[in-house]
């Protein structure tokens, strides 16, 4: 397993600059965003679709740092309910894919989208649903009605156009996809093209354990195709007062009851030892790669701290007796 990196933690470097960083920092891989909740400040999505001579530029980029380019990350919301918002995150997410196989890269990462309700709306809609006031069925509308076809044709579409790319929906709170349950759902409706990115921390805050959940997708097959390295460190005494739901934003780490968090400081390196041997076990053993979202650190520092727990914890995997993994 090796350690990368989502360069989006270093949006306010050059592409150059990020990529020399990272390798100065003991990182591997890099994922890099062109969707339209990404940065975007180090991938031009047209220009490298149009032009070889941006993917040459790319390449020496990458072999200058000795980084290799393992995943293109297009989150986005390609079911929002806006028609011009939608084409745009289905166009990034297309053109993801597309960029993938002309480089050779096998993992594009996004989500699953958020359609809005019956009656359509501006934005997308969470459907929680038997505490989604006035529509308890909302979900399973959400999923037959626009997710589901949305992800069989995408699933049908790759599996000629881009055969030897896959995609790895984030289980992110806030999209129709974010439990395991929600994608057992979307199964039915898609090949083994349509897999998963385990990020951790979204399922820490909500009170699951990404270890239980790794295991249970991996009796699906093998589906898990990508790891976010990101941690969520929860203050309970403040749980206890305002729940995992507070609704105050922008977060800040000196009230927050729960936030994103460098690795290891959420959960100790035995934690994420035992992860990523879940994560071998059903099948994903290339990257870990850090996402830096944590409130109270600079990016640098984040990431710095990331790595050397991840360290730990690929070291730990070498020792069962004390980690517990086997």
């Amino acid at each position: 397993m090796r350690i990368g990196l989502f360069t989006d933690g270093l949006k306010h470097l050059s592409r150059r600059d990020a990529l020399a960083w990272a390798a100065g920092n003991d990182i591997t891989d890099v994922e890099m965003s062109v969707g339209t909740w990404g940065a975007r400040t180090h991938l031009n999505l047209a220009a490298l679709l149009r032009d070889e001579a941006a993917r040459d530029e790319l390449r020496r980029d990458l072999d200058e740092a000795g980084i290799r380019f393992s995943a293109v990350n297009a989150a986005g919301n390609p079911l929002h309910p806006d028609p011009a918002s939608r084409a745009e995150a289905q166009r990034a997410v297309k053109g993801a894919i597309e960029l993938a196989a002309l480089l050779g890269i096998d993992r594009v990462v996004t989500m699953a989208g958020s359609p809005g309700g019956r009656t359509g709306g501006p934005i997308g809609v969470f459907g929680l649903w038997s505490i989604s006031n006035d529509d308890e069925p909302i979900w399973t509308w959400q999923m037959e009605a626009e997710v589901g076809p949305y992800w069989r044709s995408m699933s049908d579409w790759m599996s000629t156009a881009a055969p030897d790319v896959r995609i790895c929906l984030e289980l992110h709170p806030g999209v129709s996809v974010w439990t395991l349950e929600s994608y057992r759902a979307l199964r039915a409706y898609c090949g083994g093209n349509v897999g998963v990115n385990m990020d951790p921390s979204h399922f820490w805050w909500q009170g699951a354990d990404p270890i239980r959940v790794t295991e249970a997708l991996g009796e699906i097959g093998p589906v898990v195709g990508w790891c976010h390295g990101k941690d969520t460190t929860l203050y309970p005494e403040r749980i206890a007062l305002n729940g995992v739901m507070d609704h105050r934003f922008p977060v800040d780490a000196s009230w927050a009851p729960w936030h994103f968090s460098a690795i290891g400081d959420g959960h100790d390196a035995a934690t994420w030892s035992r992860l990523i041997g879940a994560l071998q076990s059903v099948g994903h053993d290339s990257v870990v790669s850090i996402e830096h979202e944590d409130p109270s650190l600079t990016p640098e520092e984040c990431i710095r701290r990331s790595v050397a727990t991840l360290k730990v914890a690929l070291a730990g995997l070498s020792r069962p007796s004390h980690f517990g993994v086997s």
